[in-house]
């Protein structure tokens, strides 16, 4: 782990607080506003809102996570006025980042350091990997469908998608089809190719489609010929910049099935919120 998420992982532990009564462990989040690389209240305020909804929308009570306060804090010239605050239990904490902007890499770090009842290292550094190809195939599952809206107008069916789509990894595959690449790796033929990628070929194959967004609305190509020329450059493209630093895609190990991934991150989610202790009800504000 570098030197600057080590900091933060000390910082945060630095940060958490315990109720007197119970010593159920919590956060205030001005404390963390910082940390998690938010430079104004009002901004984290909005991270904080959608966490309450997710919270609610999982079938948990908001106020058994996140618990309204007020603070006095010093300021100027020595007076002291009263803002807003929360309390929040590491399943909020967790829902916050999992809400907040996650191009931040404190957000991406702490996604994984709340999710986890153990702070070991390497644990944590594992699941930031993970955390981070499935945010990888999330982008191309976007950017694919953006591409396939685009084309729909453009007088291609999705038929016709497919193709276009099957071309390009030929291309970014050294002349390997989809499906040889799918024998390669011993997927079975319904499951998409992308799910068993490593991170770097998702991110590979998501430039490319980018890149083939902006050019069919940019020059307004039109069919399915035209459409399947420029998506092919630009996986040539993409392969030849990987080329030039010694990657080529094709020999790159498949990984684990990220569907399987995705489950077990939920089954951890479910996890940390049953295993979290909930505030106090009748903890009092926080001076």
């Amino acid at each position: 782990m570098d030197v600057e998420l080590l900091t933060l992982q000390q910082n945060l532990e630095l940060a958490v607080q315990r109720t007197d009564s119970e010593g159920i462990e919590f956060w205030f989040a001005r404390d963390l506003q910082s940390l998690l690389g938010y430079a104004r209240w009002e901004n984290f305020q909005t991270a904080i809102n959608r966490a309450v909804e997710s919270c609610e929308a999982s079938g948990h009570e908001a106020d058994d996570h996140f618990r309204g306060v007020t603070k006095l804090i010093t300021h100027g010239k020595g007076g002291q006025r009263e803002v807003e605050d929360f309390m929040l239990t590491r399943y909020a904490c967790y829902l916050i980042a999992q809400n907040g902007d996650s191009r931040k890499p404190e957000i991406a770090f702490a996604q994984s350091y709340f999710a986890l009842q153990t702070r070991k290292q390497e644990l944590i550094e594992d699941r930031m990997l993970l955390q981070a190809r499935l945010e990888a195939r999330d982008r191309l599952r976007e950017s694919e469908k953006a591409l396939s809206q685009n084309i729909y107008e453009r007088g291609v069916d999705d038929a016709g998608f497919g193709r276009i789509r099957s071309e390009g990894d030929r291309a970014l595959f050294g002349g390997l089809t989809t499906q040889a690449m799918k024998n390669k790796y011993g997927i079975v033929k319904t499951r998409p190719l992308a799910d068993f990628l490593p991170t770097l070929t998702i991110a590979a194959k998501n430039l490319a489609t980018e890149m083939t967004n902006h050019n069919v609305v940019q020059a307004n190509l039109r069919g399915e010929q035209s459409i399947t020329r420029e998506h092919v450059q630009n996986n040539v493209s993409v392969r030849d910049m990987l080329g030039q630093r010694g990657i080529l895609p094709e020999n790159l190990a498949p990984e684990e099935d990220l569907k399987k991934l995705e489950r077990r991150v939920k089954s951890e989610e479910k996890k940390l919120a049953k295993t979290t202790r909930t505030l106090p009800r009748n903890e009092d504000d926080a001076d």
